[in-house]
């Protein structure tokens, strides 16, 4: 830890500077490069391109076999998890509404545009012409790649500015796409709700940030740390979209027909045994037996995390249920012990818990894959299922399961390198004194960055002719004045 602490000082910031990256120019300036970049680059594909009748006829298709009309109902789920379930599930500190969903706007916004570019070079050029060929699958994976930006941010929840977390978004959507792409298609494991790619690299990613941006005198906004009645309401209305969509995102680019059928069923059944599971251990270790809305609000979907990379196997329903019970005992007894471990003998401050909902669950999810895909045989899913689930084809088309559950296991091992190497890179970049972070003592608070409106409390009333109330009290005393000159006459 000695050495860890060197490397943190000579990153340390130097807080006397003047020097700071306004947020408007930098906005404008990647808002231009993207549309240059898309300018040159980005084009549709043949199903969302004017040629479509033209190939349709060519290759013997039917409008309704447009991947549109079977990936876009997935897609406006998958959409409302990124912008509503995690916008609101990081409004629940007392004084950090605005900048938990609107920052995560701003992260999202930027991020898939990003996304598709970075993603589409890897994924989606066309060598004939240079140019990037985008779809609604295409939409939907960027929407992923943010995933893994907005679980980072929860780790940074009121502790960081916009400006960094433009950089954050900027070099984890990079990073994201690298692994991803080694994961998928050079390792070829497979990972259709993202455990691994998304939730254990997007985890590790946040908490390594985290702990370079370690602040030693951070209890000077404990104030602010903590919620109120109406935050953790608006934070659990995060937590139901979340739960009620996550057998979409799971699915939503799993091939048509068993896989995608098979994939939802399993996220179904994890997240609700999840929540029965996190219920009992909350009640279990508070103290009366009380539930703690922070294990509710988080607990409760870790079994969506961890049932991501085996969602299209042959898991069976009972394997899902049971793998919603060991995330919901693990995630909860996480937010009690291992988050307070973390930041008093690591130094990582993890504000939203992000180590308990997607680090670890994605960890078990890495595992849960590789031990399915390794007993996989013929007899449970036949040959042609054998194949077409692990994607036994051209070069791999020779892969057992055996060696299919130890490329699961090596793609885990790159989703953790990934994340904590990328985060420690980035986390020193985010240490330079140009960034306009706010002090110690003025972390969690959304009057650092907006315009926030005064309390209600604060606001002296103002009388309304339709202010029922304020008349009745009125005329109470109109009457009460003129019996007693009445008395006294």
């Amino acid at each position: 830890m000695g050495a860890a602490q060197s490397f943190r000082d000579m990153c340390d910031r130097e807080k006397n500077t003047n020097i700071r990256l306004s947020l408007p120019a930098v906005c404008i300036v990647w808002q231009t490069s993207m549309i240059i970049l898309f300018g040159v680059f980005i084009r549709y594909n043949p199903e969302a391109d004017p040629h479509w009748a033209e190939y349709k006829k060519t290759h013997n298709l039917t409008d309704i076999e447009n991947d549109f009309y079977f990936r876009y109902p997935s897609f406006q789920d998958v959409h409302v998890m990124i912008f509503v379930g995690f916008g609101f599930l990081m409004t629940f500190l007392k004084r950090y509404s605005f900048g938990g969903v609107g920052f995560n706007f701003l992260i999202a916004s930027f991020g898939l545009q990003w996304a598709l570019l970075m993603q589409g070079w890897f994924h989606s050029l066309d060598y004939t012409d240079g140019k990037i060929k985008i779809g609604v699958e295409n939409l939907i994976n960027a929407d992923f790649c943010v995933a893994s930006c907005l679980i980072a941010y929860g780790a940074l929840l009121g502790k960081v500015s916009p400006v960094q977390l433009m950089v954050l978004t900027l070099f984890g959507i990079t990073l994201f796409a690298v692994e991803e792409y080694i994961i998928l298609t050079l390792i070829h494991a497979r990972d259709a709700g993202g455990s691994m790619v998304i939730h254990t690299f997007g985890g590790y990613y946040g908490l390594a940030i985290s702990w370079m941006l370690y602040r030693p005198n951070l209890d000077q906004s404990s104030r602010l740390q903590g919620s109120v009645y109406h935050s953790d309401v608006f934070a659990m209305i995060g937590t139901l979209f979340l739960w009620m969509f996550w057998p979409s995102f799971n699915s939503a680019i799993s091939y048509h027909g068993d896989g995608q059928h098979r994939a939802a069923i399993n996220t179904y059944l994890a997240l609700a045994s999840t929540v029965l599971t996190t219920v009992a251990i909350s009640s279990f270790f508070q103290k009366h037996g009380k539930l703690d809305m922070v294990h509710i609000q988080n607990s409760t979907l870790a079994g969506g995390v961890a049932v991501g990379t085996a969602a299209e196997f042959m898991l069976m329903p009972y394997g899902s249920l049971i793998v919603g019970f060991c995330c919901g005992v693990l995630s909860t007894l996480g937010y009690i012990y291992i988050t307070p471990f973390l930041e008093k003998r690591l130094k990582i401050q993890d504000t939203c818990g992000i180590h308990n909902l997607h680090a670890m669950p994605g960890v078990i999810g890495g595992i849960v894959g590789a031990i399915s895909a390794a007993g996989a045989t013929v007899d449970v899913y036949g040959h042609e299922g054998l194949v077409e689930t692990f994607d036994f084809k051209n070069e791999f088309e020779h892969m057992v399961p055996t060696i299919q559950g130890g490329h699961q296991a090596a793609g885990m091992c790159v989703a953790i390198c990934f994340g904590i190497g990328g985060g420690i890179f980035v986390g020193a970049i985010l240490r330079l004194p140009i960034w306009g972070d706010p002090a110690d003592d003025n972390c969690f608070d959304d009057e650092v960055y907006w315009e926030v409106p005064e309390d209600e409390e604060s606001i002296p009333p103002i009388l309304q002719y339709n202010n029922h109330m304020q008349n009745k009290d009125m005329a109470e005393s109109h009457f009460t004045v003129d019996a007693d000159s009445r008395s006294r006459s």
